[in-house]
C-alpha cells in the first residue's frame, strides 16, 4: 500500500512537472520601431554641463523597467533635483517631469526623423498644477550634435508668457 502511494505521489509529480515545462512562455512583444526612445537611450551614462547663467549642472540617465522606460535626473547645483522619465509611446515618447516647482508636466514628443538628431516635446497635460497660469515647463527640444554633446531648450510658460532657457552637456569621461 505504501508503495502504491508513492508512485500515485512521483507521477502526479511528474504530470504536473510535465504540465508546467508544456505551460508557454509569456514574453511582452517588441513595439513599433521608436528612432526617438532608441535616439534617447543612446543618453545613458553621467553628463555635466552649464545653463545660460554659466551655473554647473549634473545630469544623468538610466534604463529602467526592463528597457521601457529612461529616468533622467537634473540637479543644479543649488536647487532641488528633478526627475524626468521618458518612455516609447507606440511610434512617439511622452515624457513626465517630476518638477521641483511641485507639479508634473507631460509631453509628447512629435515624430522623429530616422537620425533623430532632434527631438521636440510639446505640452499634453499637467497634474498638480494650481492653475492654468500657473508656472510649468511647457516645451522641450533636444539637440544631438555628437555622442559626447548634446543640449536642451526648455520653455517655461507662467501667466500666458513663455521664457526659454538653454542647456549644454558633456559626457562625463570615465
Amino acid at each position: 500500500m505504501k508503495a502504491r502511494g508513492m508512485a500515485l505521489a512521483v507521477l502526479t509529480l511528474g504530470f504536473a512537472a510535465a504540465a508546467f515545462a508544456a505551460e508557454p512562455k509569456h514574453e511582452t512583444p517588441a513595439g513599433p520601431p521608436n528612432p526617438g526612445f532608441e535616439r534617447l537611450k543612446a543618453l545613458i551614462g553621467s553628463w555635466e554641463g552649464t545653463g545660460e547663467d554659466g551655473k554647473p549642472v549634473a545630469i544623468s540617465y538610466s534604463l529602467i523597467s526592463g528597457g521601457s522606460a529612461l529616468e533622467e535626473k537634473l540637479g543644479p547645483a543649488d536647487e532641488p533635483s528633478m526627475v524626468t522619465m521618458y518612455h516609447p509611446d507606440g511610434a512617439t515618447v511622452l515624457m513626465t517631469h517630476y518638477c521641483a516647482a511641485q507639479n508634473q508636466p507631460r509631453l509628447r514628443a512629435k515624430a522623429a526623423s530616422p537620425d533623430a538628431r532632434t527631438l521636440e516635446f510639446t505640452f499634453v497635460d499637467c497634474s498638480n498644477l494650481s492653475s492654468k497660469d500657473a508656472g510649468h515647463m511647457h516645451h522641450l527640444v533636444l539637440s544631438f550634435e555628437d555622442p559626447d554633446h548634446f543640449s536642451q531648450e526648455w520653455t517655461w510658460k507662467e501667466n500666458a508668457k513663455e521664457r526659454k532657457t538653454l542647456f549644454h552637456f558633456s559626457r562625463r569621461k570615465a
